[in-house]
């Protein structure tokens, strides 16, 4: 099924004209496409509460100090924004990576977990809030309706909601019931470090005080870093400084800004600690990344 579901995503790319590689947006609200001809080195993005699909090859997602890896077929469900490395790990011009991304609306999940009879318990587990897991052959026949209408400029706005709901069904009724769930229930644990992450994207390149934080998501200091930590993989600094790091690395690609500017700019006083940071983070000096990653530009 993956093949065919791969060549039916790449038969559309084609008939749109994008023939090389990227990110493409469709028709559909927060579905987006991913093709890559080969394999890559850390990409730094931020995921929003998605979910995330390969139809084809193969990727390794990391939060901070954890790293999930997913095939043909697998999907990373991402139940909080948080800024991460990614990497294709299987991709040929022959068979490249073909994946595709679906943003988690929670208005629908909240919607369809009310209209259950037995809605899902959250599970006790304090895990990350990431987990990866098989797509179902329900889910999959999702994905394939979906990838059908995708030539039909009617189909969107009449189908498409009532394929998301049937989407957030099967979320809310499989085997990681538990866990979605967590993303709609009131005054959860992961909404209260959600809304702190919020003010915390919003004001990244400001000095951050914790007490503040913590505040916001009521809780005591001591609880907050806990619950932090164990949904998002970092504390409330590092994830500070991974948004600063991607933001600043965006800033020099695609704005051609120099080091030291782009190190001002995202908050750094210092721009050799931030050229520190950047290399324990991505692996490479800023410079030379950029030189890099420009070249790679399509």
């Amino acid at each position: 099924m993956s093949s065919s579901l791969a060549r039916a995503v790449t038969c559309y790319l084609d008939g749109r004209g994008c023939g090389t590689d990227g990110l493409f947006t469709t028709s559909f609200d927060g579905l987006n496409i991913i093709r890559l001809s080969g394999k890559t080195s850390p990409n730094g993005m931020v995921y929003k509460p998605s979910l995330c699909i390969t139809l084809q090859g193969a990727k390794e997602v990391e939060f901070g100090d954890a790293i999930f890896a997913y095939g043909a077929m697998g999907f990373l469900l991402v139940s909080v924004e948080m800024p991460a490395l990614s990497r294709v790990t299987q991709a040929s011009h022959a068979c490249p990576y073909i994946g595709i991304t679906l943003d988690l609306d929670a208005g629908i999940l909240r919607e369809v977990m009310t209209q259950l009879t037995q809605p899902p318990l959250p599970s006790n587990d304090q895990g990350i809030g990431v987990f990866v897991a098989e797509l179902s052959e329900d889910l999959a026949d999702c994905v394939r309706r979906l990838i059908r209408l995708f030539d039909n400029p009617m189909a969107p706005p009449v189908l498409w909601p009532a394929i998301m709901r049937e989407i957030c069904f099967w979320l809310l009724t499989g085997p990681h019931a538990g866990e979605v769930c967590k993303l709609v229930l009131p005054d959860s644990h992961l909404q209260r470090v959600a809304e702190a992450i919020h003010l915390l994207r919003a004001n990244f390149t400001k000095p951050v005080r914790i007490e503040h934080l913590a505040a916001v998501a009521r809780m005591s200091l001591s609880s907050f870093h806990q619950h932090f930590k164990t949904l998002t993989s970092m504390t409330p600094l590092q994830y500070q400084k991974q948004l600063r790091l991607l933001e600043a690395r965006r800033l020099m690609v695609s704005e051609d800004v120099n080091v030291s500017r782009a190190a001002f700019e995202v908050g750094y006083e210092s721009a050799s600690q931030f050229s520190r940071d950047y290399v324990r983070r991505f692996g490479i000096a800023p410079k030379r990344d950029v030189m890099e990653l420009r070249s790679f530009i399509i």
